[in-house]
């Protein structure tokens, strides 16, 4: 008996030493780990200047033969830099900072305008531009606005009822992933507001049933973009339709829609993603931390927490409401900015619309009528519904600063000419049209990861596109549109969607990140392996429809590769769990 006693403890006494020894094993793997990507990271940023010297010296730029680094490789080093430096660093303001730097650097010294021309590209071209830009300015009202709306709805106790109310409906993790998807498909009409209005609803539900921050924002990001890009009642639609000359916008849009492989097998991987339950590179680590209790994993004091009830008298109908007329205000106000109260049908007023305009109007709108009406309803006094203003304002600072920067650094890129360089590569590329669907999709995609802007990228290529096959668009109105000319727009739109759902500097991940409150680096990291996956499917997708230009063909073989990886990838989560079983 004393012997048995003494045994336990001496396993008591050595178990602290070995759960010691086990966490300073993992602390200097995790600190090696660091050095090895710090490392990389700086060795391809040496190997691409190499490159970059080689095909034009920048030092030389100016002041030999005429050469500039604007239009060359130097145009994307700034991205570059700026997209590595937030993965590595998790620290996403001084990444992009330095990533301005760096270009507005470059810029200085190619068009030789010195210090002064330095401090010009960074502040007065790039910060207080895009700061004074009236488009941009309407996106920060609008969520200066839907940032005060969340804030009122979460006082007035809708919030907190909503919970109670979805909490007798969904209550399992599957059916709150499922209703965030689900939300997130309805609300088609743009991707702002997707992303912030799906967010500011759902984020208690998920909360509750322990889904992590970056799952939901990857949901909130699958269903925003992809959703959108496959809408023909949009600003997506409207906006692809207006690069295209020659043929009917809308109608090409729409023929587009099947062969859009990145933003169908995107929607089929949320789903399963959702119903199976099954998680894998880091935001595995994030769902085991969210099941543990740890919605956040790092960084859990981004965002401001929810402000609490000030009232026991909320009622669902005080976060419905909010929502319903946020959804038809801001519908309106884009409809109102496209002419439709002038004459235009529905699709040319969707196609005329100012995106930036008519939600700054909706969410406005929306904000006077929600404060009228929780004042009527004896909710919340007038001095804490203007309170309420100033706290959305805060909680929306971090969205803000990221944009600013996001869009500075977007200018910037685009005074070093990072168009006019991939521009080149496609035309070069044109000669191999059986190839071109995905040679479209490769370069749509790192043109949009590297800038941030899917927009800006279809805006480069349809033009291409359409010039590359001119010849045979010139009797599209009676033959119709050719299908290698629909699928390699279908490439342009896929890849530029890809690219700017995996791009750290997007508008659109930063909304994510924001609807969802998730540390942006958190969602960008956590969404990177699953937005890969869905790619190299849709790249195999596209490389086939060079061969087989037949919708059927291309979109089944590329549901049943998108099945078998997901199938693949299922095996492999399973086979981990049963060895881990069997250690225990």
């Amino acid at each position: 008996m004393k012997w048995g006693k003494s045994m336990s403890e001496k396993k008591a006494k050595k178990k602290p030493s070995e759960n010691a020894k086990t966490n300073t094993a993992a602390a200097a793997k995790s600190r090696n780990m660091n050095i090895i990507k710090n490392l990389i990271f700086i060795g391809v940023v040496l190997v691409y200047i190499i490159i970059c010297f080689v095909q034009t010296p920048i030092t030389k730029a100016v002041h030999m033969d005429g050469e500039t680094a604007v239009g060359s490789m130097w145009s994307l080093l700034p991205p570059i830099i700026a997209i590595g430096l937030a993965l590595i660093t998790k620290e996403v303001y001084s990444s992009l900072f330095i990533g301005i730097i760096s270009g507005a650097l470059i810029a200085a010294i190619s068009y030789g305008t010195g210090f002064e021309g330095f401090m010009g590209y960074v502040v007065k071209d790039g910060l207080i531009s895009n700061v004074a830009d009236s488009y941009n300015v309407g996106i920060l009202i609008f969520l200066v606005a839907l940032g005060a709306i969340v804030v009122l709805m979460n006082k007035a106790g809708g919030s907190r009822a909503y919970g109670e109310w979805t909490a007798k409906h969904i209550r399992t993790r599957k059916g709150a992933c499922i209703s965030t998807f689900i939300l997130g498909v309805l609300i088609f009409v743009d991707d702002y507001f997707n992303c912030l209005t799906v967010g500011s609803v759902m984020r208690p539900i998920t909360d509750k049933h322990k889904v992590s921050r970056s799952k939901l924002a990857y949901i909130i990001d699958a269903t925003a973009a992809p959703v959108c890009i496959i809408a023909p009642i949009s600003s997506w639609a409207a906006a692809v339709s207006g690069t295209v000359e020659g043929v009917n916008g809308i109608q090409l849009f729409i023929s587009t829609i099947p062969y859009n492989l990145y933003a169908l097998l995107t929607l089929a991987m949320v789903i399963f993603i959702a119903l199976s339950d099954i998680d894998y590179g880091p935001m595995k680590t994030h769902e085991l931390n969210a099941a543990k209790g740890d919605l956040f994993t790092t960084r859990n004091s981004v965002y401001p927490k929810d402000d609490a009830p000030s009232t026991s008298k909320g009622k669902v109908i005080d976060l419905i409401l909010p929502v319903i007329l946020l959804i038809v205000l801001c519908t309106l106000g884009m409809l109102y900015t496209g002419g439709l109260f002038k004459g235009e049908n529905i699709i040319d007023a969707f196609s005329n619309c100012d995106a930036s305009y008519g939600l700054s109007l909706g969410s406005i709108a929306t904000l006077v009528l929600i404060i009228g009406y929780y004042i009527l309803r004896g909710v919340m006094k007038f001095n804490e519904c203007m309170d309420s203003i100033v706290s959305g304002f805060k909680q929306m600072v971090p969205a803000i600063l990221i944009l600013v920067f996001a869009w500075t650094l977007k200018t910037i890129t685009g005074t070093l000419g990072a168009s006019e360089y991939v521009r080149g590569i496609v035309e070069g590329a044109s000669a191999v049209q059986i190839l071109l669907p995905v040679i479209l999709f490769i370069v749509a995609l790192g043109l949009s990861f590297a800038t941030g802007t899917s927009w800006g990228t279809f805006g480069i290529l349809i033009p291409i596109v359409t010039g590359v096959f001119q010849s045979q668009l010139v009797n599209a109105a009676e033959t119709g549109i050719p299908s290698m000319v629909i699928i390699c727009i279908s490439a342009c739109l896929a890849g530029a969607v890809c690219g700017d759902h995996c791009s750290p500097i997007s508008d659109t991940t930063i909304m994510a990140s924001t609807g969802a409150q998730c540390d942006h680096v958190n969602h960008v990291s956590t969404q990177l392996p699953y937005a890969m996956t869905v790619a190299a499917v849709s790249a195999v997708g596209y490389l086939i429809s060079g061969f087989v230009q037949n919708v059927f063909v291309v979109l089944g073989i590329s549901m049943v590769l998108m099945a078998a990886t997901l199938f693949v990838i299922k095996l492999i989560n399973d086979k981990k769990k049963q060895t881990t079983k069997n250690n225990k």
